[in-house]
């Protein structure tokens, strides 16, 4: 595909890669040179250098769409956005496999990045989409009211000209071809939720999980290709001729996963060293702080594509990303769990694990309710941004059984609100279902006499 003709101020773009890279420097000093440094200075080194290659993976996974279809390319941006989190992972679930006394270690941690992620990518990065949108398409609707058409600034007309059918009122609605992404974290969500009743990740889990993504790259790969809208140094790198393009992309992918096999193991134990250092949760700390570094590339593109006002791209991308951790990654942790320890009878699952998988579990049925219509409302976002903040706030004050309790409530009130959506919208379901799993992109793709007007 031929890169879109794309407005890109070269130097900030330029400068912006290059304090990026930048960012990898110190871990990468730390870790060549064989350095010892303190545990909270590992931790923030490794950590960086783990930044700058979510980064890097970030834009190389925006740029490639120009080079493959829309839907395995919005598949493969979601894949590779959420590498640095998958090695974290994998470094802790083989851990926890090499022995009994490993496992009592690692063992709890080898599910918390994954469920960490999982629960900040809804939390926080599906209802910033969506509340973002909203805040932007009411500043600029106010603007237009104020001022005549002629009088307003060129910016401000063009980004007018953004606000469509996405965003209206006070929801913002996803076009109809998403309903793939929707009807597959659906089923992956399905399954998810009798994970909290098993004491073992089994390897069967893993078939089933990883069956359901293939089925989704199958599904996706058939997605006609059009021209991606790409933000900051994506932009730079797709306005660069079909070979420079290609090269740079390459680059920046291998660049990256070198930073990743070197970091990645080093920032996870340096993670678990400050926890025993400072008496700190080492649960909490791998939790929240690792996915925190991995994810925060993906929600800034996001973050900027809502801004825009292209909410369909933002909230599709990350809706895409869930279906790729709901899945792949938490049916692979059982097999390099089986690899590692020489067992075939899966990763042992702690109370604590299942707690946390019915918490994610639960938080992914309640979010995916409220795209039954497509559509998110500015209240759903609340609510779902609310019940993150209470978890997040709780689980770091509270200890012992009242800890497990609220963590329990919390996924009960995040099951209830999942009755009450689908429920109100159960009449869609059916054409979601159906348009997800078995209608063509063709007629997805095609102008629908439902689609949603303008407020």
């Amino acid at each position: 595909m031929a890169a879109p003709e794309i407005p890109v101020a070269r130097g900030r773009q330029m400068t912006v890669m290059l304090g990026a890279a930048a960012l990898a420097v110190p871990g990468l000093v730390l870790r060549l040179g064989g350095i010892d440094a303190p545990h909270v200075a590992a931790a923030v080194c490794f950590g960086l250098a783990v930044i700058s290659a979510a980064f890097m993976l970030a834009w190389a996974g925006e740029a490639v769409q120009l080079d493959i279809s829309a839907g395995l390319a919005l598949a493969l941006l979601a894949l590779v956005a959420v590498l640095p989190e998958y090695a974290v992972d994998f470094v802790f679930t083989w851990k926890a496999g090499q022995s009994p006394a490993a496992h009592h270690q690692y063992g709890p941690l080898a599910l918390a990045n994954m469920t960490g992620g999982n629960q900040l990518l809804i939390g926080v990065g599906w209802s910033m989409v969506v509340l973002l949108a909203l805040r932007r398409a009411a500043m600029l609707r106010r603007r237009t009211a104020d001022a005549a058409a002629h009088e307003l600034d060129p910016a401000t007309a063009r980004a007018l000209a953004r606000i469509d059918a996405g965003v209206t009122g006070d929801k913002v609605h996803l076009e109809r071809s998403h309903s793939v992404e929707i009807a597959f974290l659906g089923l992956a969500t399905a399954y998810g939720l009798t994970l909290p009743f098993r004491h073992t990740l089994s390897l069967f889990d893993a078939a089933v999980l990883v069956a359901i993504f293939g089925g989704y790259i199958v599904r996706i790969a058939s997605a006609p290709a059009e021209a991606p809208h790409l933000v900051g140094p994506a932009a730079l790198i797709g306005s660069l001729s079909v070979a420079r393009r290609r090269f740079v992309t390459v680059a920046l992918f291998i660049v990256a996963a070198g930073i990743i096999v070197l970091c990645a193991e080093h920032f996870a134990t340096a993670l678990v060293d400050t926890g025993k250092e400072y008496g700190i949760s080492e649960f909490l700390l791998v939790k929240w702080l690792a996915p925190l570094a991995s994810e925060a590339p993906e929600l800034l593109v996001a973050g900027l594509f809502a801004w825009r006002l292209n909410a369909n791209s933002a909230l599709g991308a990350l809706v895409s990303s869930k279906v790729n951790q709901w899945t792949l990654l938490v049916g692979t942790l059982p097999i390099v769990y089986a690899i590692s320890s020489g067992a075939w009878h899966g990763l042992p699952l702690d109370s604590l694990q299942r707690e946390e998988l019915f918490v994610t579990a639960a938080q992914s049925a309640f979010a995916l309710a409220t795209l039954a219509s497509r559509s998110m409302s500015r209240r759903e976002a609340q609510w779902i941004l609310g019940l993150f903040v209470v978890q997040f706030v709780l689980q770091g004050a509270l200890h012992g059984d009242l800890e497990q309790h609220t963590r329990i409530a919390v996924g009960i009130a995040y099951l209830v609100g999942a009755v009450a959506l689908i429920a109100r919208d159960r009449r869609s379901l059916p054409t979601l279902l159906r348009d997800g799993l078995a209608t063509s992109y063709a007629e997805l793709s095609a102008p629908s006499d439902d689609a949603p007007v303008n407020a």
